[in-house]
């Protein structure tokens, strides 16, 4: 399945709940202000017109060098997941230069992807190549994966890693990563996956790869990986650099915001990311995907309360859930002079949009909770929560049986 970021629910859908937006950033005239996230780019007046004036996102359009710290990647970063036949039919014809383009623009410069992903490294690296005289490789953080092949096909020997990682290098047209993981880790051994980072250290020595993490479904899991690095194989592999959970950072299982801390505190990460934060179109009023690997009682109970969610409050249960999201793995309690809320760079979200008018839709909800004017949405978080009753934090099964005792 998916680790990072998925599909943003279907375009009609979004429209049903947002009504019509016309975008016009290939129009726009006026210089990028490095304190403000996004201009607004609808013809319809936005709800927040005035946005916070210290957004937590660094203009990195004037930076020359690099390398740059893992904790100056964005609050949100652009998914490639859904540049892949799992999610669309074509994805030749997504847009997807336009997308990076506005997103990179907007201080959105990071994105993930993975060799499993079909053929999104290779669009990526493509639409990077497009738009590399104003955005120079230096200028963007790329984030992917290596040990994942196929559905049931997995090869983390460490010859297998290294080879993976000079692929990825020539599919992304780069001669470095700023960060690999190694992918959905709970598929094979425990051992396995320590002689796999142990092969990430060492491309991480030669200037290969800036930083490396683990990826999976089970957070209890990546955990006990995470601390184990730390810890048993400290003098080998050491703390991670980062971990990026999914499906467990959503309005359907809140698992990850029980343990994030947890990484930071006992295990030494650095960066903590959430992505299938609409659990893979778990949540959302569409169908959900066919690969969803979730028991049916569960995609029904996601199903009633979506419809619900549209017929009664005229709200789409995916942009409900981005937010919740959004203001759960980003923002604490602190807020700033404006009451504004303040992001914690130890956290980010890893999202799929398949079009500028996604991103457009992403980027405003991000702005909402962070201008913390989402009383009404809170209201309905813990309505929705409590319609899921015992579906609530449910999982399914994913990889093989591993022992949490460490």
């Amino acid at each position: 399945m998916s680790s990072g970021g998925e599909a943003w629910p279907h375009a009609n859908a979004m429209h049903t709940a947002m009504g019509p937006r016309i975008t016009t950033w290939k129009d726009e005239t006026s210089p990028f202000d490095p304190n403000v996230l996004v201009k607004t780019i609808s013809k319809t007046p936005p709800k927040h017109p005035k946005h916070p004036q210290n957004m937590p996102i660094e203009d990195f359009t004037q930076k020359n060098s690099p390398p740059y710290a893992l904790s100056d990647l964005p609050p949100l970063i652009i998914g490639g997941a859904v540049f892949n036949t799992q999610y669309s039919e074509d994805p030749h014809s997504l847009p997807i230069t336009e997308i990076l383009k506005v997103a990179f623009e907007k201080g959105l410069v990071a994105l993930d992807t993975s060799p499993y992903y079909g053929q999104s490294e290779e669009l990526i690296g493509n639409a990077l190549a497009k738009i590399s005289n104003e955005w120079p490789r230096e200028k963007y953080f790329i984030c992917t994966k290596a040990g994942r092949i196929a559905a049931d096909d997995f090869d983390y020997s460490r010859q297998s890693v290294r080879k993976s990682v000079y692929r990825s290098l020539d599919r992304l047209k780069t001669n470095y990563l700023d960060l690999v993981y190694m992918h959905d880790i709970e598929f094979v051994s425990e051992d396995e996956t320590y002689e796999a980072l142990k092969e990430l250290v060492a491309l991480k020595k030669e200037g290969v790869v800036k930083n490396i993490g683990v990826t999976g479904y089970p957070v209890e899991y990546l955990l006990k990986v995470a601390k184990a690095s730390k810890d048993k194989y400290a003098s080998e592999i050491g703390p991670l650099d980062a971990i990026l959970s999914y499906a467990h950072g959503c309005l359907q299982n809140t698992k990850l915001f029980e343990l994030q801390h947890r990484f930071l505190q006992e295990a030494g990460v650095k960066k903590v990311l959430n992505g299938s934060i609409v659990s893979m179109s778990l949540l959302r009023s569409g169908k959900t995907h066919a690969f969803h690997p979730a028991p049916q009682e569960l995609k029904d109970a996601c199903d009633e309360v979506a419809q619900k969610l549209l017929k009664e409050d005229h709200v789409e249960l995916a942009e409900l859930a981005t937010k919740f999201a959004i203001e759960k793995t980003l923002f604490g309690p602190e807020t700033d002079k404006d009451n504004h809320l303040v992001w914690d760079k130890h956290y980010s979200v890893v999202l799929g949009v398949s079009s500028v008018d996604e991103l457009t839709s992403a980027i405003e909800g991000y702005v909402h909770v962070q201008a913390n004017d989402n009383a009404k949405e809170r209201g309905l978080y813990e309505r929705v929560q409590a319609e899921l009753g015992s579906h609530l934090n449910e999982t399914w099964p994913s990889g093989i049986e591993h022992s949490l005792k460490g």
